[in-house]
């Protein structure tokens, strides 16, 4: 009879356990990130356009908080993906250089797919593994073609996209030129996708977010679509709801609709499911818009990506977060990119003493005001000679063919008022504050030619009023 009960006890405990943790899979958060490439930081109706159509992301933005000064940790594809996915800055570990550049000619150190994350620094998908989360990425990786980056390597259970930087919208029917941009989905089984590439990625991701919301098993979904980087790629339907606009323009805002279609189709899926209230869902941005290349909008900022202006580095940014977020609230301190890791590892039950050497820092205690200090006193960002520093409301620029420039970011956004000569001390302590930053760094792991460097500087003069 003692045996008896003694089996009855630890059977109840095991059950008792096991029932904990299944309602611990209930009320922890399912995490989606919708990431978009190369868009505008004007170009949504909840940043005040009025040119494109966006009510699916309008509504996300109605339902969470805005931030009006969210930054990436770099205004380029590659090493802002770095910067996001391993919640430091990516300069520490050197990557600092532009893109991995397997489509550029004479560069340094490693060529080609050799090129990537370097597979000791931990991402976000291995950190949210360690918690018991199922994890998925959608679309670009851009990270490293090799096959010891790839996503399924480094902390996704499941990919479905390409390696390279960029592709078509619609389906090749023979062999890219760059073999990283076929469609792979898992691990070397390359699938092309059906139709446009923005409404498949969204569509494949909703059977991920199926599968688990029913197995009752906390998921990450990374939807990091290409959209609205170029080839310019639309579909004839959604350039028809644009008549007034003509060319790129009109093209991009395509782009930009079918974006946030894809938003949509995801945002019906949780409600659908009825997991909606117990989902953060986060969107955001890489870099600013290049709007030579794509015709993307940045306005009211100066410059576009590649530049260290805040049309460069700064970007939209919507966090959904029922019950933990106010509705319709923004929040107007500078964040950066890194700090999604550690806001999704905490959110996920995770201990914040796991959450080693990382630059970011969970924003969720800012956001609610638990915490009214800021995220981050001073941010960093560089490429070369060119660097920048943000230190509270003050922001100095150092290029490589004319003295730095000095602004009050916060009364002067567009970055036409260079104070360095009113303000002489404040201007050689930050200066030499971001000397001192760049002595802690990594050499870079490659280069490029240095024409590209002289390209962005003539760029970024082309989009400065203060400068042209």
């Amino acid at each position: 009879m003692k045996k008896l009960c003694t089996l009855l006890f630890c059977v109840g405990i095991a059950t008792l356990c096991l029932g904990q943790q299944k309602s611990k899979n209930t009320t922890r958060p399912n995490i989606i990130l919708l990431f978009a490439d190369d868009a505008g930081y004007a170009d949504f109706g909840f940043q005040g356009s009025k040119e494109m159509i966006t009510p699916n992301l309008d509504k996300l933005a109605a339902e969470g908080v805005r931030f009006t000064q969210a930054y990436v940790t770099h205004p380029t594809c590659g090493p802002s993906r770095a910067g996001l996915i391993t919640g430091k800055s990516q300069y520490r570990f050197g990557y600092e250089e532009n893109n991995v550049p397997s489509f550029m000619s004479a560069v340094s150190a490693f060529d080609g797919a050799e090129m990537g994350l370097p597979i000791e620094e931990k991402t976000m998908g291995e950190y949210l593994q360690e918690v018991g989360y199922a994890t998925a990425i959608y679309g670009k990786w851009h990270l490293g073609g090799a096959d010891r980056f790839h996503p399924t390597k480094r902390g996704f259970d499941e990919f479905y996209g390409f390696r390279g930087g960029a592709r078509s919208y619609f389906e090749y029917t023979d062999e890219p030129a760059e073999p990283l941009n076929k469609m792979e989905r898992g691990f070397a089984n390359f699938e092309e996708h059906k139709g446009y590439l923005t409404d498949a990625l969204a569509e494949n991701a909703t059977v991920f977010i199926e599968k688990n919301a029913k197995a009752n098993k906390p998921f990450f979904a990374f939807l990091s679509f290409n959209a609205v980087h170029t080839p310019m790629d639309a579909k004839p339907e959604d350039m028809n709801k644009f008549p007034e606009l003509e060319g790129k323009r009109k093209i991009v805002a395509a782009m930009t609709l079918a974006l946030d279609r894809a938003t949509g189709t995801i945002m019906n899926k949780l409600k659908e499911l009825g997991i909606e209230d117990n989902t953060i869902v986060i969107f955001t941005n890489d870099n600013g818009g290049p709007s030579d290349k794509n015709a993307s909008n940045n306005l009211p900022l100066s410059g576009i990506k590649s530049t260290h202006l805040e049309g460069g580095i700064r970007i939209p940014f919507l966090m959904k977060y029922p019950k933990k977020i106010k509705p319709n609230s923004t929040y107007n301190y500078p964040i950066s990119t890194f700090d999604l890791l550690p806001t999704f590892f905490v959110a996920a039950g995770g201990n914040s003493k796991d959450l080693i050497d990382l630059d970011g820092v969970d924003l969720l205690p800012y956001i609610n005001g638990q915490n009214t200090k800021r995220p981050h006193e001073t941010l960093f960002w560089k490429r070369d000679a060119r660097a920048a520093i943000r230190k509270g409301d003050w922001k100095l620029i150092r290029f490589p063919d004319r003295p730095a420039e000095l602004f009050h970011i916060t009364k002067d956004e567009r970055e036409l008022n260079n104070l360095a000569s009113e303000e002489p001390e404040r201007y050689k302590e930050m200066y030499k504050e971001l000397f001192a930053w760049e002595t802690t760094l990594e050499r870079p792991r490659w280069l490029l030619k240095k024409v590209y460097e002289r390209n962005d500087v003539e760029r970024m003069d082309k989009f400065w009023p203060a400068h042209n």
